[in-house]
């Protein structure tokens, strides 16, 4: 249940953007930065949440989160500076979600991360295209109003579900050895060099997969395809990660190491050989839909990889939550700016040339610190 809201709250909003627009009787641009607010705060807070975690445990950090989650999304109903502020605490929320939900998964089911894991990142990416697609035909029928309150009712459908956990939160934490809470307590990610790889190679697959899905369709209109195609290409860039966050997550708890390098570098290199062809565009609809799945199978099979990762890679909970916080809010600072840098040296070259260069040449660093990953088995 908790895969249905770690994104919907935020990303069914776009769609719907001039009506809420329309309703508030403010223009659509001064309601841009609402895709851009929960980036912000994803970044400001992700360290902060294994702290409050570690103080309040998972299930009563969870328990607060949603409740802030269904505050945020009542707010944003009311006038236009509640929505702005109500979208901030939901950005707030979903990012303590994102970092904590490796360590719930590996506190709970340590012996089902893979299983556990693709279930919740696959629920995860199939409740946002289906929550994106309903907004508009809900609006029609009713209201923007109307969006937010199912969202709303489906934060608060959650938090009932999670209620239990509270108690089987204190079962847990007597089995664990007080050693190793207090060993998590002292030791900082932040001075683990592995750690730090990771937080390249999780900034840089983020911005894979945000920059292909901002200016593939693009790029590929200025290169004549129609924006009919080019739009259903940005489906298809989207969806075709959602079979790998079924499947790849328990393959990759199921393998040795050395496998996981060559089974990582293989979606790697498709990820560097989409991008080389950016190189030599063209026209074609068949060329733009190779790219398309090249790229949106590297970037699609990655994240289902981290959120695994994060939680294998580490010894205890505490410091997956940790490894999560400290990756996720690098991350997503690099994400947030790499679109934009693409855009921007597109208009100040007049050209995709130099731009793709610089993206070919970031990839393959994340790649080299994806394989550097995969040399031993814990890292923190």
């Amino acid at each position: 249940m908790m895969g249905l809201i770690l994104r919907v709250p935020f990303t069914s909003i776009p769609p719907i953007l001039t009506d809420i627009a329309r309703g508030l009787h403010i223009s659509v641009s001064s309601l841009g930065i609402l895709t851009t607010i929960p980036l912000l705060m994803f970044a400001i807070f992700s360290p902060i949440a294994p702290r409050i975690a570690q103080k309040f445990g998972i299930a009563r950090t969870f328990a607060g989160v949603l409740t802030l989650l269904m505050i945020g999304s009542l707010l944003r109903i009311m006038n236009v500076p509640f929505l702005f502020i109500g979208t901030a605490l939901i950005g707030i929320g979903i990012a303590m979600l994102n970092v904590l939900m490796p360590s719930a998964v590996m506190t709970y089911f340590p012996n089902k991360i893979g299983k556990l894991t693709a279930i919740y990142t696959t629920v995860m990416t199939c409740a946002t295209a289906l929550m994106s697609a309903l907004a508009v035909p809900i609006t029609q029928h009713s209201s923007w109003q109307m969006v937010i309150i199912v969202l709303t009712v489906l934060l608060a459908i959650t938090f009932v579900i999670w209620l239990p956990n509270i108690k089987r939160e204190k079962q847990v934490q007597a089995k664990s050895s007080t050693s190793e809470r207090e060993q998590a307590k002292h030791k900082s990610a932040w001075r683990i060099p592995k750690a730090w790889i990771m937080l390249v190679f999780s900034g840089l697959q983020s911005l894979l997969f945000y920059t292909g899905l901002t200016w593939l369709p693009t790029m590929a209109t200025e290169a004549g395809l129609s924006q009919t195609l080019a739009g259903n290409l940005s489906g298809i860039y989207s969806l075709i990660g959602i079979p790998l966050a079924l499947v790849l997550p328990a393959i990759i708890e199921a393998i040795s190491i050395r496998k996981r390098q060559l089974l990582m570098g293989f979606f790697d290199a498709l990820g560097i050989i989409g991008i080389m062809m950016l190189f030599w565009q063209q026209s074609s609809f068949i060329y733009w839909l190779i790219v398309s799945l090249l790229i949106g199978c590297a970037a699609g099979a990655l994240f289902p990889y981290l959120m695994t990762t994060f939680s294998l890679k580490a010894t205890t909970p505490e410091h997956s939550a940790e490894l999560s916080g400290m990756s996720q809010s690098g991350g997503y600072l690099i994400a947030s700016v790499g679109p934009f840098l693409f855009g921007y040296g597109h208009t100040l070259f007049h050209s995709w040339t130099f731009v793709t260069a610089c993206f070919l040449g970031l990839i393959i660093i994340m790649t080299i610190a994806n394989l550097l990953l995969e040399r031993e088995e814990k890292i923190y």
